[in-house]
């Protein structure tokens, strides 16, 4: 790459404070701090099987409950995705991946065309894993949608452990994402008849 397509963002508001380190063309490594352990665990997992670089701190008001701390982390990594793609010349911008974990089967698919849209049809059984809210998991992938201006959907099409399906969820993302992003030497300017995406 001729220039390395790296982004930093930060938030402040009177609910989060989170300052985000987000890499493309990485090597999968991570240092996460969000301060939900449940939701690390899975933010790991997108660094590592996406092969991009993540460094985010996250401060937030988790006396009330994860959704502040959770969205905006969303809305942040959403932003540095955006920033760091810049004008997406080259980019294949279509991924697809299904994701096997056990007796779960996760399918995420999306499209890097600055327009957003959301897709989620995924059904869970339990209200928290460690101290994350399970119904949070669609909150973090909507925002990341709006904010990046990608569209995304994503599809369980079986699974009964709430830990298999979110983490699943995750890493089926991390790697819709990794093919979506890569650049295709074939591809002059931008994968759009319309000259920009």
């Amino acid at each position: 790459m001729e220039t390395e397509r790296r982004a930093k963002v930060a938030r402040d508001t009177k609910e989060t404070n989170i300052v985000c380190d987000f890499k493309i063309d990485g090597n999968g490594v991570y240092d996460v701090d969000t301060g939900i352990g449940f939701f690390n665990h899975m933010l790991e997992g997108f660094a590592r099987h996406g092969f991009f670089d993540l460094k985010l701190k996250a401060k937030g008001d988790l006396n009330v409950d994860s959704h502040h701390t959770v969205e905006d982390v969303g809305i942040v990594l959403g932003q540095a995705i955006r920033e760091a793609l810049g004008d997406k010349a080259g980019i294949t911008r279509y991924g697809f991946f299904l994701l096997p974990m056990d007796e779960t089967l996760v399918e995420c698919a999306i499209d890097l065309s600055g327009r957003p849209y959301f897709v989620y049809d995924v059904k869970t059984t339990v209200d928290k894993l460690g101290e994350m809210d399970v119904e949070m998991a669609k909150e973090f992938f909507y925002a990341i949608s709006y904010s990046a201006g990608m569209n995304l959907h994503i599809r369980m099409i079986s699974g009964d452990n709430n830990h298999h399906i979110l983490e699943a969820m995750f890493k089926a993302f991390a790697k819709a994402l990794d093919m979506a992003t890569r650049v295709d030497p074939r591809i002059e300017g931008v994968l759009s008849t319309k000259g920009t995406i």
